[in-house]
């Protein structure tokens, strides 16, 4: 079983946003510690915020941060929310299910157990069980490092990028 990058970004927004409480951070922050799309993250974190995880703040100073106490965000109910299928087998979807052996095979109902125990070992911990004082200040260095690497990245690869000369409308096309 392999949770989808969605539910994974999900996990990893919500434990950025617990390392930073009471902050708003944009997309772009989360990004740049990740290493992963900031395109990716705004989905991710519209979906966090119908589910009621995080507060999403419009406007040109905006981002995002927890709308939870941490101690409420049970991890089973984030994965669960945020996953778009925990369907194992095709057999979980009757609606596309083709298999011929559906109902004398016993697999599908073991499996659907073991979905439901995975999800309910997740659900004994939660987001603030995960962030103790020292994993906070350890997931801050990590942050930090990251954003650097990310940042001075981009701000080198934007130096180097060919300037384009702006062709004024009556100068002529180049032959």
């Amino acid at each position: 079983m392999q949770l989808s990058l969605h539910a994974d970004y999900s996990l990893r927004v919500l434990l950025y946003l617990g390392t930073h409480p009471d902050q708003v951070v944009t997309t772009r922050d989360i990004s740049d510690a990740y290493g992963i799309s900031k395109h990716h993250l705004v989905r991710v974190a519209q979906t966090l915020g119908e589910h009621g995880y995080v507060e999403l703040i419009p406007g040109r100073s905006g981002g995002l941060r927890l709308a939870m106490d941490p101690a409420a965000i049970r991890l089973g109910d984030v994965v669960r929310r945020t996953e778009p299928h925990l369907r194992l087998v095709e057999c979980f979807d009757v609606a596309t299910n083709t298999c011929p052996i559906i109902d004398q095979c016993g697999l599908r109902h073991q499996l659907h157990k073991a979905v439901e125990a995975f999800v309910a070992s997740l659900n004994e911990q939660t987001l603030g069980d995960l962030l103790s004082a020292r994993r906070r200040a350890q997931f801050s260095e990590v942050f930090i490092r990251t954003q650097e690497l990310f940042r001075s990245g981009r701000e080198a690869a934007a130096t180097q990028a060919p300037r384009r000369k702006r062709r004024l409308r009556s100068q002529p096309e180049p032959s």
